[in-house]
């Protein structure tokens, strides 16, 4: 008998090496390969193209596709207004977050006026109809397949009109023509290609649950983000009951759109009004504490910035930031001392952004630095006052996008005055709040009190 021959896989990308070493050559991770069973090349596909010629770009007929409506408004939002025929979206998060309610849920409402499936290979069919039962979902209209092997799946996929299904998850469906075991890169690469292919062909509008590593990156080969049409993440602190729903890919709507959710006993219940769950109760005015508005797609949300500047008790301060970027703290710092006199060398700073959110975005700069300004000289800012605006190397305070839409947001929310950049001042006032713009950083840290 032969022996079996083995590659080295990496988990990231998907590339191939004959012997294992430490940093993969394809993407340059490091420890990412795993020894696989080599597979026989064989062929799996068939054409995608209907015809063997070229055709002009301007003579492709093009009609605008219905939306499936989930009946979850924050799902349809960060889906750009539901779910598209044909269409893969892959659902990645921490175990236990929410995944499969979420989307049982969905097709709850769904199977009222759509052929939907609902694929589990993680749990039993009395599993998942005792989670129905809890929630309290009318699923009498939802068909069950548990079931791994992926030509059964295809096969119910190919055999029954369905308009949208769910598998739960991907990393457990297993193809026989491979020898590796369920959950390798070969099979997740495999299996994911498989049923994007069919849900392409079919028209089914198609939701894959993935798995996410220690790092909370979705598991499997990186190509998988690239085979799919939109990419959806799960967020939020397992001991709160407030989730987030974020989209990094989406090839139907706009990226960082953001759904939230709060967990509760039936299910995931809609958060109307995000601003609030991201804002403390304080009594009065603490120091340290500072309101900016974010820009999550679109939607502008309200962000408490808290920072905590105390007397450092070691030779090297520390530098600590919670839901913001670790690396740009120590560049605000710097300009913080350069250019407004204000120096925090033999300080330990830490800054939180309340509620679990994660702001990616430059314009909570001078929010962080206000903030911090206020705790190092224990004096609050301003009542109702809002911030927002990116600062450069320069000490500069530099524009954000969307600065009407996020002082009308904060004009809404009772926020009666707000410090912005001054490239972000128009000629049409916000009615309801006072704007102070701002050029330079040692401008607003002027005007954080008046």
């Amino acid at each position: 008998m032969a022996k079996q021959k083995s590659i080295y896989v990496c988990t990231e990308c998907g590339g191939q090496m004959l012997k294992w070493q430490g940093q993969c050559t394809h993407c340059q991770s490091w420890n990412t390969l795993v020894e696989t069973v080599a597979e026989k090349q064989v062929t799996r596909f068939s054409p995608i193209s209907k015809i063997d010629r070229m055709e002009n770009l301007s003579d492709v007929e093009v009609q605008e596709e219905s939306r499936y409506s989930t009946g979850i408004s924050e799902l349809d939002r960060v889906l750009g207004g539901g779910l598209v025929r044909g269409g893969v979206v892959l659902l990645g998060g921490d175990p236990g977050i929410g995944k499969s309610t979420l989307l049982l849920q969905a097709l709850a409402h769904l199977s009222t006026e759509h052929q939907v499936l609902y694929i589990s290979g993680e749990e039993s069919a009395q599993q998942v109809a005792l989670r129905a039962r809890r929630l309290a979902l009318n699923v009498q209209s939802v068909p069950l397949f548990a079931e791994i092997q992926l030509d059964r799946i295809q096969t119910v996929l190919s055999g029954n009109q369905l308009d949208i299904a769910v598998v739960d998850s991907i990393q457990t469906i297993y193809s026989e023509t491979l020898q590796s075991a369920p959950g390798s890169v070969a099979q997740v690469r495999e299996c994911a290609a498989q049923l994007t292919r069919m849900a392409k062909a079919s028209g089914i509008a198609l939701i894959l649950i993935g798995h996410v590593t220690k790092e909370g990156a979705l598991a499997g080969p990186r190509v998988l983000e690239h085979m799919v049409d939109t990419v959806l993440y799960f967020e939020g602190d397992m001991h709160s009951s407030f989730r987030m729903v974020r989209a990094f890919k989406n090839r139907f709507g706009a990226v960082n759109e953001l759904g939230v959710f709060a967990m509760s006993e039936k299910g995931l219940r809609e958060v109307r009004n995000p601003s609030a769950l991201f804002l403390s109760h304080h009594d009065g005015q603490v120091a340290g504490s500072c309101i900016m508005v974010t820009q999550e797609g679109t939607r502008p949300l309200l962000v408490e910035i808290q920072a905590l500047v105390d007397d450092a008790r070691a030779s090297h301060p520390k530098r600590l930031s919670v839901g913001l970027e670790q690396n740009r703290l120590a560049m605000l710092l710097a300009v913080l001392h350069r250019h407004a006199g204000i120096p925090c060398f033999d300080q330990d700073v830490f800054v939180n952004a309340v509620g679990g959110v994660k702001i990616t975005e430059p314009g909570a700069d001078l929010a962080v630095l206000l903030a911090i300004v206020s705790s190092l000289k224990n004096k609050p800012l301003a009542k109702k006052m809002v911030v927002i605006g990116e600062i450069g190397l320069a000490g500069e305070v530099r524009p954000v996008q969307r600065g009407q839409e996020r002082l009308k947001e904060a004009a809404k929310l009772g926020f009666t005055r707000a410090i912005i950049p001054l490239a972000n001042k128009t000629k049409q006032p916000v009615s309801g709040i006072e704007v102070l713009a701002v050029a330079r950083i040692g401008e607003a840290v002027a005007q954080m009190y008046e």
